[in-house]
């Protein structure tokens, strides 16, 4: 039987580190060019973020780690991103050559930049809070 969370988890969720600035920053860009307008967010500071990282048997799960549910699959890190970029189109699409680069590389270079996210981009007190334009995109809890 298919987990509650996946049940009501929509397709293209993007859950990140609501705290990170990076990570914020991310989104607010993300937000900006998704033009299918498509993409969900849920911090995993959130009680939605919370049931997945349960739901994913990772409670402790660093919360530099970017996740992707494309509706079907979780993807991670790297992998997450580029199917992220993939999907908001051209020209930032073109980003999705690097799949050819392997996964450990990736990840490593993803590491390196989740690791000093914080001493570079700064953090924030709190959760970012949607603008109410943008609400209706953000998942608190299902």
């Amino acid at each position: 039987m298919e987990s509650l969370v996946i049940q009501h988890l929509p397709a293209h969720t993007v859950l990140f580190d609501g705290a990170c600035n990076l990570c914020n920053g991310s989104v607010q860009f993300l937000i900006k060019h998704d033009r299918k307008s498509v993409l969900k967010f849920a911090s995993l500071q959130s009680v939605a973020g919370q049931k997945v990282l349960k739901h994913l048997n990772q409670p402790n799960l660093d919360l530099s780690t970017v996740i992707y549910y494309d509706g079907s699959k979780f993807h991670f890190k790297s992998a997450a991103a580029l199917k992220i970029i993939r999907l908001i189109g051209l020209p930032y699409s073109i980003g999705n050559v690097f799949i050819i680069i392997p996964r450990p590389i990736r990840d490593g270079i993803y590491d390196l930049i989740a690791r000093n996210r914080i001493k570079w981009f700064g953090r924030s007190a709190e959760c970012m809070i949607p603008t109410e334009s943008t609400k209706k995109l953000f998942i608190e809890d299902f």
